[in-house]
């Protein structure tokens, strides 16, 4: 049975006339995207949902009819957790805090899936709910494990926010998750912070401050933790982008060493847990932005990898515009031009990374291929508003 969006969505594309080509090139969304709207295949995000409103003139139904049909089912899993609460007992108990670094943990697994604005209702209940705890009374050692709950859900909400490219409000959670860190003396989170802080500098194109962050969460991050091997992934990526390769293969050195004496994690898709598969990843990442030759067997293999596997839409993605640059560098911009456009139709790519894909673009268009052209439509048709 189809959803009352998807079938709101057919009915009104057609009383207009439009094709479902028509209208995802005027929502700037793909036409499978569309395709899969209307089939209930996937449900929208909300900015699609918006995108849609205007383009067909709805009023906000699409808007609405989205709500409806997925409030319930954020707002019950933390309904579910404080009547669970209530029940147990009129104050904050380990069975409560049990639940909530479970779904903090189960929000961590679904970021690398998640539409980043879908994640971020989610996480925005959760947070709010902790907030609502704060003041519950409770003994020492449960205050500190509401904080490290708290902790983590303000960094992953800063990190959809970076994903959005919604500046200000990912600022202000990183200071927020900052906060929490530093109140249960947590490490591991306020290195994750300065991770997460070099990433986002990265993107606007600070790489030499990217460098010190990612150096500096080194030095705060606990030995053998995640976030150590992340920040050295992170140094890498700015050296290249800043066109050192000594510095950047040597860092690159640095993190196969640590991720090869890394056991597998129960859960590699969690975003907090580095996993010795992403090692792959940023290496393949890392090599493109240095012009290095080997970026393309690499990335290939990543792909390969990625794609048997399963689950991992997003890295797949971004895995193909590292072969697109790769493949410009080695001077076949028509086949870079193919991988990027896959890419990018994909409606996989973060608004954080479109600049990745811009990239990819502004390059291929200057070799002067024919399918540069058809490229930089595609780029237009679904890059982001926030692009």
């Amino acid at each position: 049975m189809l959803s009352e969006f998807a079938e709101m969505l057919r009915r009104l594309r057609t009383a207009r006339g439009m094709s479902v080509r028509e209208l995802a090139a005027m929502a700037h969304v793909g036409k499978s995207h569309v395709h899969d709207l209307e089939t209930g295949r996937r449900g929208p995000t909300m900015r699609v949902a918006r995108s849609l409103d205007q383009v067909l003139g709805a009023a906000g139904r699409l808007t609405a009819a989205m709500a409806a049909e997925s409030e319930p089912t954020d707002a019950a899993e933390v309904e579910a957790v404080e009547l669970a609460r209530r029940v147990s007992a009129s104050d904050l108990g380990s069975e409560t805090l049990d639940r909530l670094e479970q779904a903090a943990d189960e929000l961590a697994m679904a970021y690398a899936a998640t539409p980043p604005d879908q994640l971020l209702v989610r996480v925005h209940r959760h947070l709010g709910y902790v907030a609502s705890l704060l003041d519950a009374r409770k003994t020492l050692e449960q205050h500190r494990r509401l904080l490290v709950v708290g902790g983590w859900l303000a960094l992953l909400r800063a990190t959809v926010h970076v994903d959005l490219r919604q500046d200000p409000a990912a600022h202000a959670f990183l200071l927020t998750a900052e906060q929490f860190a530093g109140q249960a003396g947590h490490s591991e989170i306020a290195a994750w912070c300065l991770e997460t802080r070099a990433w986002h500098v990265l993107t606007s194109g600070d790489f030499r401050t990217a460098v010190q962050l990612a150096q500096h969460a080194q030095a705060v991050a606990p030995r053998g933790g995640s976030a150590l091997v992340q920040a050295t992934a992170q140094e890498g990526r700015a050296w290249a982008r800043l066109g050192d390769r000594e510095q950047t293969r040597r860092t690159l050195d640095r993190v196969e060493r640590m991720a090869d004496s890394r056991p597998a994690p129960d859960h590699p898709e969690h975003h907090f847990q580095y996993d010795p598969g992403k090692a792959r990843s940023y290496a393949a990442t890392t090599l493109a932005w240095s012009g290095d030759p080997a970026a393309e067997g690499l990335a290939r293999e990543v792909i390969a990898e990625l794609e048997v596997a399963g689950g991992r839409p997003r890295r797949v993605a971004t895995a193909r515009l590292d072969l697109g640059l790769a493949l410009v560098a080695a001077d076949r911009p028509d086949e870079a031009a193919t991988v990027a456009a896959e890419a990018i139709a994909s409606g996989r790519i973060a608004p954080s990374s479109w600049w990745r894909a811009r990239e990819v673009v502004g390059r291929v268009r200057l070799s002067g291929v024919r399918e540069g052209r058809d490229l930089r439509d595609a780029y237009e048709t679904f890059r982001p508003a926030q692009s």
